[in-house]
């Protein structure tokens, strides 16, 4: 059979002879045969190659990578800052956890010293509750102490500091010396060495 130039195979190709065949015939002579296609080769990289690479791309002298440089490590600063500010304030938490408990106690122990304050000229059948009363605040004031608590020095005589003593009134003694205290109205605590209540005085002025 000779092959029409004018022809076109609908399903195939010509052979040498003009005859047409399958195309899948054609595939199989390698006759359509594709190309083979190079599969992309996956790169890995660690992190400290990674930087490598980058600082080759880059020059160490130009303000690109000064730049750069100053960023990470003001970055890295600035965690570390974080990390140290929260690590304060995480055990500033666990030291002071107690603190508003603590301050709801203290009234009693104000009670207790005004019980034992107006213990003047009982009977003797009342000495014996007040031994008891004072035995109870004895007991409570070792409990807190070994959550920290402890009394603020507030003695008559001694020099008013406002760091820890409230002035709540003045009086005039020429027995004591000016800014002196005269009477301490109610005893302030510290826990842990934090102020938790300052001590109510009165100061004598001259």
């Amino acid at each position: 059979m000779v092959k029409n130039n004018n022809e076109v195979p609908i399903n195939g190709l010509y052979d040498d002879e003009g005859r047409i065949i399958d195309e899948q015939v054609a595939e199989g002579r390698g006759e359509n045969k594709a190309e083979p296609v190079e599969e992309a080769v996956e790169v890995s990289l660690s992190k400290e190659e990674l930087a490598a690479l980058c600082k080759e791309s880059v020059c160490p002298g130009c303000d690109v990578f000064k730049e750069a440089e100053s960023i990470r490590l003001r970055a890295l600063a600035d965690s570390e800052n974080v990390k140290k500010r929260l690590l304060r304030e995480t055990e500033e938490l666990k030291k002071y956890a107690g603190e508003s408990i603590l301050a709801d106690l203290l009234p009693i122990l104000d009670n207790l010293d005004l019980a034992l304050a107006h213990t003047d000229n009982l009977s003797a059948e009342c000495k014996n509750f007040v031994i008891g009363v004072d035995m109870t605040r004895k007991i409570f004031l070792d409990a807190v102490k070994n959550h920290g608590l402890e009394a603020v020095q507030a003695a008559k005589g001694s020099e008013f500091d406002p760091e820890i003593h409230d002035a709540v009134g003045t009086v005039q003694e020429p027995s004591l010396g000016d800014n002196r205290i005269a009477q301490v109205v109610q005893n302030g605590y510290r826990l842990k060495g934090r102020l938790l209540r300052p001590a109510k005085v009165m100061v004598n002025k001259l």
